[in-house]
This record gives C-alpha cells, structure tokens and sequence, in this order.
C-alpha cells in the first residue's frame, strides 16, 4: 500500500507549502481536490485544461519525488438547480485523462425527489410509500442515465476507475448501493470506501471491505468519534453544527481519537484480505485539531500499521 493525503486537509496552505509538507512527512503522494464542495485552493481546474498548466503542475510533484494519486471532484453533480457541479465532474474527468491521471474521485449525486423539486432528497427508510416513489425517479430517471453519459466520458478520456464515496446524502451510500449501480453501470465504476461515513450510519467498515472486495478503487483514511452519551439521547441522525463536536452524536477526528491504533492495522489487514494494495489517503477534518498536527499524527499511525512491501511467505516443503 501507499500512503498520501487529500490536498484540502492542508487547505489553507500555499501549493509550495503544500508539497514541502508532504515530501517532509514522508507519503508518496496527494489527491487533489479539483472543485465541488471545495474551493480547490491548489488546483484551478479553468487553467488546467491548459496542456502548459497541466505541465508545470506534473513537474511540481515529480521535482519532489511525489505522485498525483487522483484527482476528486467532491460534490453533488447531480443537484436539481447548480449543474455546475456536474461540469466541475466532467471537466475533472477530461484533466485527469489529459495529465495521465487514472483515478477520480467523487460523489454519486444526489437529484430531487421529483422532477418538480429544486433541493436533493435523500431517503433513508422505507416508508411512507412515497420513499419508493423517490428513489424510482432517482434511479432510473436521473442516476442511471448520467452515469451512463460520464462512463463513456471517462472511457474516452482514458479515465481507468472512478470512485465514488459512500458519503449520507448521495443516491450511493453504502455496499448495496455501490453495488448496484456497478452492477448497471460497469467496472469502471468502484469505491472511495471511507470509515468514518460508515461509522456514523451504523455500518461496519471492516466488513464492509469484504463485501466489496475488488470494488474497492480508493480508500480515504479518515476516522469518527461516536459520542456515546449524545448517541445515548439523539440517535446517530445528527443535525448540529460540524464545529459543535461536545453537543454532537458524532465528528470527524484525527486518525487513532476515534479508533485506536489495534482498529487501524485491522482495516489494513482486511484490505489485504480484500485483494486492495492501493492509496490510503488521509483526510483530515479535525475541527478541534491543528490541520498540520492532525495530519502529521495521522502519518505516524498509518506508517506504523499499514502494510507496504509485498508478501513473501512460502510453506516450506516437508
């Protein structure tokens, strides 16, 4: 396995710093945020379609002996009233494909409920029956249909695995649903498989890795605290504010706050187990935490427990 970091966990840092940073810590490599939700404080993805822009860039990580892991449109591209996140999607695509770049990362996308609606709608029961109702017209009026076009498009592009995060309020969540729409879709689309979203829906991420086996294309290093006396009250559904960490049921946290150090070297075993000997990319987004702190302890717990060199064991004949 190979370790890096998604370049917003350094945010509000220059590129310059950004790079110097990495190389000093040790990782082999970021994944950049190109748009969507981020503000892509590296990466200005108007001036890289430029074929000199997408040069100097290259050069910036291979001066520092670092790799592009992917690039990650981090958004809704399926949002009923700001199609721009789904151009930022597109236009992702096209760079990566035009800088040799084989892995996106993104969302799903998440449409309204209906046609008539303007805000995403995100269904997490079963009743009343207009949830199916819902998540016909998402599927099979929206969802499928634009996965069907940006397939292609990455194809085109040479763009090898898209992978998408189980991320709450996307059409693609968890195992099932990842499944389902690769099943319909084609290889070419996997996971971003994420602990830290598994942890607050109640899924298990160790499990997890095994249910998707080699449907995992990415892996985001990221770690939750579950709140037990808030859970105790409110439930895992969580509504309060992100920077609130006391009064909430669950936060994002720096590696090893959330889950110790023995949960980590499981993960990484069971990705083995799943055949993945891919990127762990750390995400930090620690409210409580220095970013660069958080991150630099984030390193240190991966680099104790993830497996790097390749197995060599041979039962001896006897």
């Amino acid at each position: 396995m190979k370790l890096g970091f998604v370049s917003d966990s350094l945010g509000g840092m220059s590129f310059e710093d950004l790079l110097a940073n990495a190389a000093r810590m040790g990782v082999s490599g970021i994944e950049v945020n190109t748009g969507g939700w981020s503000t892509a404080p590296h990466f200005d993805l108007q001036t890289m379609k430029g074929s000199e822009a997408q040069k100097t860039f290259l050069k910036a990580f291979e001066d520092r002996g670092l790799e592009i892991i992917s690039l990650n449109a981090n958004g809704n591209p399926l949002h009923p009233t700001q199609p721009e996140q789904g151009e930022c999607l597109k236009d992702t695509i096209r760079v990566a494909g035009a800088m040799g770049i084989k892995t996106v990362c993104t969302m799903s996308g998440l449409p309204a409920g209906s046609a008539s609606d303007t805000m995403p709608n995100w269904v997490v029961s079963s009743w009343p029956p207009e949830t199916q109702a819902i998540l016909r017209y998402q599927w099979e009026d929206v969802l499928l249909p634009f996965w069907t076009e940006i397939s292609a498009l990455a194809r085109a592009n040479g763009v090898e695995r898209i992978a998408l995060e189980l991320h709450g309020n996307q059409c693609v969540y968890n195992v099932p649903s990842l499944l389902k729409l690769r099943g319909e879709i084609g290889d070419i689309i996997g996971a971003n498989l994420d602990p830290s979203h598994l942890f607050w829906m109640g899924a298990d991420p160790l499990v997890a890795a095994e249910a998707l086996g080699d449907a995992i294309y990415h892996v985001h290093a990221k770690d939750t605290l579950l709140n037990a006396p808030v859970q105790a009250v409110t439930s895992l559904l969580e509504t309060g504010s992100l920077m609130d960490i006391p009064a909430r049921s669950w936060s994002y946290i720096t590696l090893g706050f959330g889950h110790g150090e023995e949960w980590w070297r499981q993960f990484c075993y069971r990705l083995k187990m799943a055949g993945y000997d891919g990127w762990l990319s750390i995400e930090h987004e620690d409210v409580l935490l220095n970013s660069l702190e958080g991150l630099e302890k984030s390193v240190a717990l991966l680099t104790g427990v993830m497996p790097v060199a390749p197995s060599d064991f041979k039962p001896q004949e006897i």
